[in-house]
């Protein structure tokens, strides 16, 4: 077991961490996060302590001390943008699954992907780098969620649905089967997704629907 390195220490970054734990893979955890760069340093999460800023993981100390990285932050472009650069740097970036959720054999899950405590993943449903599977969400057979997509808590996403990149997906949200979901798309809490929408809206509702722009 190793020491796994967290980019952010914010409240997704505790869950993150906890699942990482969990997994027995790891038997510790260091968090960086640019809050660091202040005056006054940030106190230790869940125990374990935040070492820098994030900007301290391309520096050769830390990539000596650390082998596998992964991004705790909720912003999509700014999760995916910090993957690329831990790729490069040549850290080995893990796909954390909770011990409680059932991920397929035949599902992929890519690197820096999270599947949260109590998610489904089903038959050979592909599963996008950087995803977030979060607590309680289901993802049927043959999905594909794309890079930086975020599932919700107990949102649930029947067979065949693709989602975009970068797209989040609200808690309790529902998508009905063979649906396709554009990039950078928000679905609103408690949705209802029953036909197709296309790439950067915004829709709520049961049915949901396309907000209206001025």
């Amino acid at each position: 077991m190793s020491a796994l390195l967290i980019l952010a220490a914010g409240g997704h970054a505790k869950v993150v961490a906890e699942t990482a734990l969990a997994t027995g893979h790891f038997s510790s955890i260091v968090f960086l996060d640019d809050r660091c760069s202040g005056p006054d340093p940030l106190s230790a999460v869940l125990g374990w302590p935040v070492l820098g800023s994030l900007a301290q993981c391309l520096e050769p100390a830390c990539r000596e001390q650390f082998t596998s990285a992964v991004v705790a932050i909720g912003h999509p472009g700014t999760r995916l943008l910090w993957l690329d650069r831990l790729h490069a740097a040549g850290y080995s970036l893990p796909a954390l699954i909770h011990p409680t959720a059932w991920v397929s054999p035949s599902a992929e899950v890519g690197p820096g992907a999270v599947v949260f405590a109590q998610a489904a993943v089903q038959a050979q449903a592909v599963i996008g780098r950087g995803a977030i599977l979060n607590t309680c969400c289901s993802v049927d057979h043959d999905a594909f969620i794309s890079e930086g997509v975020h599932i919700c808590p107990g949102a649930h996403l029947a067979g065949e649905v693709q989602v975009g990149a970068r797209s989040w997906i609200g808690i309790g949200a529902s998508v009905i089967q063979q649906v396709r979901i554009g990039a950078d798309v928000t679905v609103g809490a408690g949705a209802a997704v029953v036909t197709d929408l296309p790439d950067g809206v915004t829709a709520v509702g049961v049915p949901a629907r396309p907000l209206q722009t001025a």
